[in-house]
């Protein structure tokens, strides 16, 4: 039996709804809690006429700072993502989640600065380091690197995950988020497979409902955010995950939709499923991440797009500053 009530709605009853853009009016709209950008969000956002004076202003703030060359353009690009963020908000009443240098996946040490830099940012602007999620990569070096930051009171949201080692490796961290990437885990094994998956069977409904119950098992504090979603029914299998990040255009089909959303993943039934508590060291954890080729093949993509994405930003700043 339908209800009255969206199922963006009902969703929010038992998941914390955060928004995966960088489109402002999406989240005024839509009224998450949290938000997540990247380097690909950020660049589409920078390019639209609406955007382009938090860009500017990062530019002509910048410009007398005394550095030059690339290190002039890093540091532009991070009072981008900080402008970004603080504009972000002011709209939201939770987190923003900013993410490191994605060519600073496999430096621990330059992780750990970037973070600092990004943090440090926000604090000079009066904006408390609770409400900021530092997003890195879930490689070994980005796993230890929030080890760390979290040790120091930044926050951190580890992304590009794609396996359970990964989730696990994280919650031994005590990081404070992970983001699995439920759409991209599909979308490789709907290649691999030549096939589709109904959202029941989804591999990446499957890969977050076992990181879900094993989480709440073992008493892990490590929050689960699914993140990147191919359909509306990938978020309706998830409904009950501690958060779900939701593109603009899957928060609209929600909210047009008033079918009865049940909620499907519950704590309360984590403790009867079977396995034991697993500990990774280094030469395990990169073992079984090597072990797992739709893992290890949708990291170094990950990794590699917001690289390249990075670099189309540098080439946009450059282009301002001549």
């Amino acid at each position: 039996m339908a209800e009255s009530t969206s199922q963006l709605d009902q969703l929010k009853r038992f998941t914390v709804v955060v928004a995966d853009t960088g489109d402002f009016e999406s989240m005024k709209k839509y009224q998450p809690r949290d938000a997540t950008t990247n380097p690909s969000l950020i660049l589409a956002a920078a390019s639209k006429p609406e955007y382009v004076h938090l860009v500017d202003k990062a530019v002509t703030d910048r410009k007398a700072s005394g550095l030059t060359g690339a290190k002039q353009i890093e540091d532009i690009i991070d009072h981008v993502l900080v402008n970004f963020g603080m504009e972000i908000l002011k709209i939201v009443p939770g987190r923003v989640s900013t993410e490191t240098d994605a060519r600073l996946s496999f430096d621990m040490a330059g992780t750990v600065a970037k973070a600092r830099q990004l943090i440090g940012l926000y604090e000079k602007n009066g904006l408390a380091r609770e409400r900021i999620l530092i997003k890195i990569a879930s490689t070994w070096e980005g796993i230890r690197a929030a080890e760390l930051l979290e040790r120091e009171g930044i926050h951190c949201n580890l992304t590009l995950l794609f396996s359970f080692p990964q989730a696990i490796a994280c919650a031994e961290a005590k990081v404070t988020l992970i983001s699995p990437f439920v759409g991209r885990i599909l979308d490789w094994y709907k290649a691999a497979m030549k096939r589709d998956y109904s959202p029941t069977e989804d591999p990446g409904v499957q890969s977050v409902t076992a990181i879900f119950h094993y989480y709440k098992k073992f008493g892990y504090k490590t929050e689960i955010m699914g993140a990147s979603f191919r359909n509306k029914g990938e978020i309706t299998e998830l409904a009950g995950c501690d958060l779900l990040t939701i593109s603009p255009s899957l928060l609209g089909e929600l909210a047009d939709s008033t079918d009865l959303l049940p909620k499907k993943l519950d704590a309360s039934s984590s403790k009867s499923i079977a396995g034991d508590k697993i500990s990774l060291d280094e030469k395990t954890f990169r073992l079984q991440l090597n072990d797992d080729a739709m893992a290890t093949e949708k990291t170094s993509e990950g990794i590699r797009k917001f690289s390249a994405d990075i670099v189309k930003l540098e080439q946009l700043i450059a282009s301002k500053l001549k």
